[in-house]
């Protein structure tokens, strides 16, 4: 039996697999970051910021802690700390019949938590950016 979209996504979040991406993300996909304002649309930049969250949140404590999954999407609540800040936050992951996520949102809490993450992924995104 195929694996669900979330199934896939904590297998690839678990084996840290960002080339996995392509095949669980649609090609219109929508991200919503809890630090940038607008939505960002499209496979390329949602990898971008993906793989900027995977490094900023990459650590031993990172964990899911309650899940609410539905026909077509979830909520997965998480916990981390970075920098000695514990951050909560929430995944909703929206998929389409195809099973390719079409919208993926970060919700985090608290305010000191958030801006931990704007300032380490803004830094992630600003390398990712620099020609190599």
């Amino acid at each position: 039996m195929k694996p669900t979209p979330i199934e896939h996504w904590h297998a690839l979040v678990q084996a840290r697999d960002l080339p996995a991406l392509d095949a669980l993300l649609a090609d219109d996909v929508v991200f919503l970051s809890p630090v940038v304002h607008t939505a960002q649309r499209g496979k390329v930049i949602t990898k971008a910021y993906l793989a900027a969250a995977f490094a900023v949140f990459a650590s031993s404590s990172f964990r899911y802690v309650r899940e609410i999954i539905g026909p077509s999407d979830a909520m997965l609540e998480f916990e981390t700390e970075i920098d000695g800040v514990l951050v909560n936050g929430v995944d909703l992951i929206r998929w389409n019949e195809a099973g390719k996520i079409v919208e993926f949102k970060v919700m985090v809490r608290p305010l000191k938590a958030i801006t931990v993450v704007h300032e380490r992924m803004a830094a992630m995104l600003a390398s990712a950016q620099r020609p190599r």
